[in-house]
């Protein structure tokens, strides 16, 4: 596929912001729309975007990604009727931030690596951010538990708290693990506390190697749900239902699922 100028680029965001103030004024149910109606179909949007990426489908991607951009024009032309924002000041905004957040780029700053990198980008923003009263206050409290989770370990990592091998790490998982364990044989209440911090400390550890738990656990999910499909297919032709299917055959036919 050959790529676009940044003319024809530019001409093709024209024509979407055209189409955008044509549905705005001719069409009823995008007339309707507001900032509120529009949130829960941005999050369902991003999550098919997400899915496309993990399944390596760009065409998929391609159509994600315009959907996604139809919203964020969509929110900027509802902000310029009440003269709040338009898209052009969306688009410095994000220039801005880029630009003040770049100083090896734009700056005279020095910098090694990506690491190096992402501690600058998160001392900057906590600058910005003087009225905050934490590092972690740019952690959005909507945020999935686990991608939440992420965030927290990365916003504390980017002042300096972590910790200095993945050794120490691994360590802190075993240790998690153990106190689990512990509070399980007791049947106490804590057992749902030592849970999340097993959980904690596994997505801290993805970190030292590289894996990212949200992508792994989505991988892992689309992979049960193959193999979990595959028993009730087979279960399927061999005229039988649920209730006729012992567990070993489960296991079995979940065993040659794992070979396909």
């Amino acid at each position: 596929m050959e790529m676009s100028t940044l003319e024809t680029k530019m001409e093709a965001f024209r024509r979407l912001l055209k189409i955008m103030d044509e549905l705005r004024e001719k069409c009823p149910w995008d007339r309707k729309q507001t900032m509120e109606s529009l949130r829960h179909l941005t999050i369902e949007e991003t999550y098919e975007l997400a899915d496309a990426i993990l399944e390596k489908n760009t065409d998929e991607i391609k159509k994600e990604l315009g959907d996604l951009l139809l919203h964020i024009v969509f929110y900027a032309k509802i902000g310029s009727e009440t003269r709040a924002f338009d898209i052009a000041d969306v688009m410095h905004a994000i220039c801005d931030k880029l630009v003040h957040r770049h100083p090896h780029i734009y700056g005279d700053v020095d910098v090694q690596d990506e690491e190096e990198v992402k501690a600058n980008w998160e001392k900057i923003k906590l600058e910005e951010g003087k009225g905050n009263r934490s590092v972690l206050d740019g952690v959005p409290a909507g945020l999935p538990s686990l991608v939440k989770a992420i965030r927290i370990q990365d916003k504390a990592k980017g002042v300096g708290f972590d910790w200095e091998k993945p050794e120490q790490v691994w360590d802190k998982v075993q240790e998690e693990l153990n106190e689990l364990r512990e509070e399980i044989a007791k049947n106490s209440d804590k057992m749902e506390e030592e849970f999340g911090d097993v959980l904690f400390s596994l997505i801290n550890y993805s970190r030292f190697i590289g894996v990212n738990p949200e992508d792994a656990l989505e991988k892992t999910n689309k992979k049960f749900i193959r193999r979990f499909q595959y028993i009730e297919t087979e279960t399927k032709k061999a005229g039988k239902k649920w209730s006729d299917i012992t567990l070993s055959e489960m296991d079995a036919y979940w065993n040659k699922a794992k070979l396909l």
